[in-house]
């Protein structure tokens, strides 16, 4: 029996109300990675720093940038990031750091550091909600200049713009400044210089400086001098996409026909491919792109899964180079022992390429230091961006930690002085979260992982294997050597031969012994199996779309 009390829908509808995107974010920041202090000021530094990285490269520039943090009250901070980029064009300002979902990259299939039109603009919006002040822009395009405040109205989810000033064009960048509270600068494995020194190891062309809130600047210098491969827009592959974006491709298209929407819109379809299609399913293919309905759209995509396709095209990826990852990982790290391995492509969801590169640093700098000394660690990145938070749901750790170590000479991985560094390009890398700290546990990318940290696991075995056997023989070395004299003593009392003669004699015996030895050791003795408990041998052959 209803009570007197309840209300109509009438009633509960009055509270209906339409929010925009920046109102939504506004309320759950936490999903842009604004979620505790550390990991906040983190957050901010990484979208200022990746699109600066980004903004160079596309130019062709390579990157100087600078990061400067200042304490100005209790948790709260003033951050600039100031790069020698191409610089903001003024009217694009507003849409670039205070309009959420625009950019230049979402719509592009290619790889990219950053793809979802958020990250600046999320700054903007923290700044905003946590200061109540806008950011402040300084940028030239090397033909004009200017600075201004940008601020974001959250309700309509545009930018707003004031103290707008022109400036000589006697340099060329872009320096964004803001002012952020409830964040915090700390030395850890989460804070802002670790975040930038793992830019550094991945993205080895760049300068980057940093000056602490101590007023300490650390410097990583470019170790190399070329620029990396500039990936390339390329159509999406048939067997990496949906029904829903089957159907959106073809309503925005301006093909005449199916067939030619087909062939104009996605790579590796052929007229030949088209022909094949044609005789696996029954539709008009002269019919209208724009005609296409959910059901026909579903019949092409079963189609597709039918058709033998060639893997989808690599211009897309970008990845950082194995004497590149060798150069960077030796200048920060320095360690005693490097091996780094750099996969063939391979594709996820039928028709995703992708590339891992994997690096495994032992002794010297490598691992993280506590005060028991170097524990081992695991550096993830995608496309050369540094994953800090959210390991647990990562594909890379899942990888990482499914491999057992004793094979490769690694006893107890949390007590070695090991850096595993693995990276992950793609034109679409699956993240977990908004926030794109963790990729997706996708098994063909957890495995692919999986089989590039064991080759370099396998190097890794045999240079262990080497120096134990080495310093083998040289215990046993010295062992035989602390009796020589008295052997020699004893010899020559028993022969009368002299004792001097006699140990000179013991000395190039056993001199020789063990420097035959220690040639006809190799690098590492004995072999490991290269295939972990439960798991198919690896095979080297390439997926096909």
């Amino acid at each position: 029996m209803a009570t007197t009390n309840a209300l109509t829908a009438e009633d509960i509808f009055k509270q209906f109300k339409q929010y925009s995107i920046s109102e939504f974010f506004r309320k759950n920041s936490q999903m842009l990675g604004y979620a505790g202090k550390v990991r906040s000021l983190t957050t901010i530094v990484h979208e200022y720093l990746t699109n600066s990285i980004d903004a160079c490269e596309e130019a062709g520039i390579m990157p100087e940038i600078a990061v400067e943090i200042n304490e100005i009250g209790e948790n709260k901070y003033k951050v600039t990031v100031s790069d020698n980029g191409p610089g903001i064009p003024q009217n694009i300002v507003g849409k670039a750091l205070a309009t959420i979902l625009a950019g230049t990259k979402f719509h592009r299939y290619m790889q990219q550091r950053g793809q979802q039109g958020i990250g600046a603009t999320g700054c903007t919006l923290f700044s905003a909600i946590t200061t109540g002040k806008p950011v402040h822009v300084r940028a030239s395009t090397g033909r004009s200049a200017y600075e201004c405040d940008v601020a974001l109205d959250i309700k309509s989810n545009k930018p707003l713009l004031t103290n707008i000033t022109r400036l000589e064009p006697d340099f060329r960048g872009t320096a964004i400044t803001g002012e952020f509270g409830e964040v915090k600068y700390e030395a850890s494995d989460h804070g802002v210089y670790e975040y930038v020194k793992r830019t550094a190891l991945t993205n080895p062309h760049a300068t980057i400086k940093l000056r602490a809130p101590d007023g300490q600047e650390h410097v990583f210098l470019r170790s190399v001098e070329e620029m990396p491969k500039r990936p390339k827009q390329i159509k999406p592959h048939p067997l990496g996409v949906g029904t829903n974006d089957l159907i959106e491709f073809a309503h925005r298209t301006e093909s005449k026909n199916l067939s030619s929407f087909l062939a104009e819109s996605f790579s590796r379809v052929s007229d030949a491919k088209v022909a094949e299609l044609k005789g696996l399913v029954d539709l008009d293919f002269g019919m209208s792109p724009k005609d296409l309905a959910w059901a026909d759209a579903e019949k092409l995509i079963k189609a597709f899964k039918q058709v033998k396709w060639i893997a989808p095209e690599l211009d897309s990826l970008s990845t950082i180079g194995e004497s590149q990852i060798e150069l960077a990982t030796k200048n920060i790290l320095n360690p005693v022992f490097l091996s780094v391995v750099e996969r063939k492509p391979r594709v996820f969801s039928g028709g995703v390429p992708f590339v891992v590169e994997a690096c495994i640093a032992y002794g010297g700098n490598a691992g993280k230091q506590t005060e028991n000394g170097r524990t081992g660690t695991v550096l993830r990145f995608a496309n050369k961006v540094p994953l800090l938070f959210d390991g647990s749901s990562c594909a890379i750790s899942e990888a990482v930690n499914g491999i057992q170590w004793k094979r490769y000479g690694i006893g107890n991985f949390d007590e070695e002085p090991v850096s595993v560094l693995v990276n992950v390009s793609s034109v679409y890398i699956p993240y977990s979260g908004v926030g794109k700290q963790a990729i997706a546990q996708e098994d063909d990318i957890i495995e692919e992982i999986k089989l590039a940290v064991m080759d370099c696991g396998r190097a890794l075995q045999r240079h262990i294997s080497g120096v134990r056997n080495q310093n083998l023989q040289e215990s046993r070395y010295n062992t035989v050597m602390r009796y020589v004299k008295q052997m020699s003593q004893d010899l020559s009392d028993i022969t009368g031969i002299s004792n001097t003669e006699i140990e000179k004699s013991l000395n190039s015996l056993i001199e020789s012994r063990y420097k035959r030895v220690e040639a006809a050791a190799p690098e590492g003795s004995e072999e490991t199996t290269d295939v972990e408990e439960g798991e198919a041998p690896p095979s080297d052959s390439e997926s096909e779309g």
